[in-house]
């Protein structure tokens, strides 16, 4: 035992892999320093999995209670999504996140509060009338009063600055470009008169952003934990997308005379549609219909995101010198509550209408889905990636039948993808983010947050490009790392 700590003594650090191991959700990854302390990477919740994910939320694959640390890369629930329960069942040290990454956590943290609430109570009227399930197996992971908690916890760090987190670590967050306050986890350890650097991707964003900037470079790595989310695949350019979406909608509203509704996730996607049709009204190119943001979170969101605009990109500065909204254009309404977001299934004319969530797992747009994926003039339209198991994942594999709220529904209406418009680095954009390292010195590099079979195609890819080593955890396999 270390006598200063009173935790144990390891020869090794270690690193254990409990979420978004061979799967592209539920980031956590957890380092054990030789002093025993315990720093988290992400604490993310397991989404777009049905019932396999409600299991996985609830198996930590370690003690909360000892971890010391936790470092937060960004917002997305996949990543942040079960820091309440983390607190509630013992976690009481710091997290570190960057400052626009706070602000937006505690919207997402609330509305997934909310959200899984309406859905037990949901369980429990079925369960009352048609089963003999326990009501305590369809329980909230966390409720809106455990939120508070833990974000009294957060504390906020500026890019490009070293700072200790332990007596042993300090800690770099550089911009992953991926979403608003998005970091790259950089950590510095000294210990016996060693250093290790330990580098965490979080979520690589795409260079060329439409509105963020590009990933910035690191330093030299001994160690690698790399998302692999498109590690096989090639995205379409982002100079296409609004030339897409106006294809959609033009198609739908113009000709087929019907709804577009478009799934697109709360935080970047939103607003990188918005974005976007902003840019086809500058170049008057938009056609005059009705687009409706009925996502009381992507609006608050939006908001947010307007009071960082030192975060885009000097073409969006650009930009804000002649549009001082660049998220704003004739024709958005958008719909806050429940009552007029129902109304939107009375509407009879040509309309846009842009949902949460991405994946269509939950939330007002599998509502918009249910009420209108039987009508062959409509058009539901992903703009980004959906976990197989989730209704966005089955409805992309073209289905004939989809079952929704447990009602089977006829697929009529036209389904869609724009890939395009993806927040996730293609491998191209992973390869150039590692193109500011010596592959020799990085000893291992553990791919994370990826499918298998994709992360199979990428490793190989880095192996070729001269990594020595690189590896594809199972989830809590754990690794000790050594100098």
């Amino acid at each position: 035992m270390n006598p200063t700590t009173g935790l144990p003594i390891f020869d090794d650090m270690q690193i254990g892999f409990h979420g978004a191991a061979r799967t592209v959700t539920g980031s956590k990854h957890l380092i054990t320093l030789k002093s025993g302390r315990r720093i988290l990477l992400d604490c993310g919740m397991y989404q777009g999995m049905g019932a396999r994910a409600r299991q996985l939320n609830q198996e930590w694959g370690f003690d909360p209670s000892s971890v010391d640390v936790l470092v937060l890369s960004h917002a997305h629930i996949d990543h942040s999504g079960l820091i309440p329960k983390l607190v509630h069942e013992g976690f009481h040290g710091p997290v570190y996140c960057t400052s626009p990454t706070r602000k937006l956590t505690e919207l997402l943290l609330l509305d997934s509060a909310h959200i899984q609430q309406e859905e037990a109570d949901f369980e429990y009227r079925k369960i009352r009338h048609f089963s003999q399930t326990s009501a305590d197996e369809n329980k909230p992971l966390y409720t809106v009063p455990d939120v508070a908690p833990a974000m009294a916890l957060f504390h906020e760090l500026p890019y490009d600055e070293w700072h200790p987190i332990t007596e042993e670590a300090e800690l770099l967050f550089t911009d992953a470009g991926h979403i608003l306050g998005s970091a790259c986890v950089h950590l510095r350890i000294r210990e016996n008169n060693q250093t290790f650097h330990i580098t965490f991707s979080g979520d690589v964003g795409r260079y060329r952003d439409v509105i963020l900037r590009s990933p910035a470079t690191f330093p030299q790595a001994d160690y690698v934990i790399m998302e692999s989310t498109y590690g096989n695949s090639l995205h379409e350019p982002a100079s296409e997308s609004a030339d897409l979406l106006l294809h959609w909608i033009h198609h739908t509203c113009i000709e087929k005379k019907g709804k577009l509704i478009i799934a697109a996730f709360s935080l970047g996607r939103t607003q990188e549609i918005l974005y976007y049709l902003n840019q086809l009204e500058l170049e008057r190119r938009l056609p005059a219909l009705t687009y409706y943001l009925d996502s009381p979170l992507s609006i608050e969101l939006t908001e947010i995101i307007k009071q960082y605009p030192e975060y885009f990109n000097p073409r969006v500065q650009k930009l804000l010198q002649q549009d001082n909204d660049p998220f704003l254009f004739n024709g958005l309404k958008y719909v806050k509550e429940v009552s007029d977001s129902k109304l939107l299934n009375f509407v009879r004319e040509p309309c846009v209408i842009i949902s949460a969530s991405g994946m269509a797992d939950a939330g007002r747009i599998k509502h918009h889905i249910s009420n209108n994926i039987e009508n062959s003039r409509n058009t539901i339209l992903f703009t980004g990636y959906c976990e197989p198991e989730s209704l966005g994942g089955r409805l992309l594999t073209y289905p004939k039948e989809v079952h929704i709220f447990g009602v089977p529904h006829e697929v009529h209406a036209e389904i869609a993808q724009l890939k395009s418009m993806s927040a996730h680095g293609d491998y191209e954009d992973l390869l150039q983010w590692l193109g500011c390292q010596d592959p020799r010195q990085v000893r291992q590099l553990f791919l994370v947050h990826g499918e298998y079979e994709v992360q199979l195609a990428f490793q190989q890819r880095l192996q070729q490009k001269g990594f020595p080593e690189v590896i594809i955890p199972d989830l809590h396999q754990s690794f000790y790392l050594s100098l």
